[in-house]
């Protein structure tokens, strides 16, 4: 399996538009990996997890064929998960797309917002996952699971299985909802192994970490999770989605998760599990 992290930033990107705080102006130095757009992961070319305002640049950057995606998970409706305007970029009128349509998946927010962007079409097809429900895709076997990030709104995490590896999409979230760790626990007894753990640090060592987890947190889940033998020291830990507000460069992160085995993503990164 392969899992390519087309980028790993929160909502504002980094550096941010407008932003003059002291990490934006490093990154502008710095360049590199300390140039982070918004967050999506591709697995295996074919099934995409979130569609953000920065899916162009993905497209030009890391020379991505979208038409070869057949599946597309929505974890939650907000901007930098969702820009649903891009999806019309596929209509007739457009594009010279195939036929073939693509699958999308997510829960009731992202897909009101899909259909009021792209109608009655044959392009996509539309599939509401039920929490804790496996969900057979073209691609995967998916688990849609709570995350804590919103009230108003359903939000996902992702348990997702596909060619003998299983791998955990694991933002945008707090610390999980006691139900999302039952389930997880529940793998672990039944020696349900993860290859891979995409966690999220949004908060950076903030230790007001509300829906987004900081670095305190991150230590605790991965070891939450080899605890009850979700995981186990083979599992490939990929920590993600930092903001700038976190004022954090990319070797800083290193600094600080590399010694607990946690990996730090940066943009175009590839991780062959």
């Amino acid at each position: 399996m392969l899992l390519h992290l087309l980028g790993t930033a929160a909502y504002e990107g980094i550096p941010s538009l407008f932003c003059r705080c002291s990490l934006c102006q490093q990154a502008r130095k710095l360049k590199g990996k300390d140039i982070r757009t918004r967050t999506s992961v591709v697995i295996d070319h074919e099934l995409k997890i979130d569609f953000p305002p920065d899916t162009l640049l993905h497209m030009l950057r890391d020379d991505l064929d979208l038409e070869e995606i057949q599946d597309l998970l929505i974890t939650h409706s907000h901007s930098d998960h969702l820009y649903a305007e891009d999806l019309e970029a596929r209509l007739p009128g457009y594009a010279q797309s195939g036929e073939e349509p693509i699958h999308i998946y997510a829960h009731d927010m992202p897909l009101a917002r899909i259909r009021e962007r792209v109608g009655q079409t044959s392009k996509y097809v539309l599939h509401r996952v039920q929490l804790f429900i496996p969900t057979v895709t073209q691609t995967a076997t998916v688990v849609a699971l709570p995350a804590y990030h919103m009230d108003e709104e359903t939000c996902l995490l992702y348990w997702i299985e596909k060619n003998g590896h299983t791998v955990l999409h694991a933002h945008d979230s707090g610390w999980f909802p006691d139900e999302t760790w039952s389930w997880l626990e529940q793998r672990g007894r039944e020696g349900n192994k993860l290859s891979a753990a995409i966690l999220e640090c949004t908060m950076g060592n903030d230790p007001d970490s509300g829906t987004h987890m900081n670095a305190a947190e991150v230590f605790k889940a991965k070891e939450r999770l080899i605890a009850c033998g979700a995981a186990d020291p083979q599992t490939v830990f990929i920590v993600t989605h930092f903001s700038h507000n976190a004022h954090l460069t990319h070797q800083e992160l290193c600094d600080l998760f590399e010694p607990q085995g946690i990996r730090v993503a940066y943009d175009s990164m590839k991780v062959q599990l």
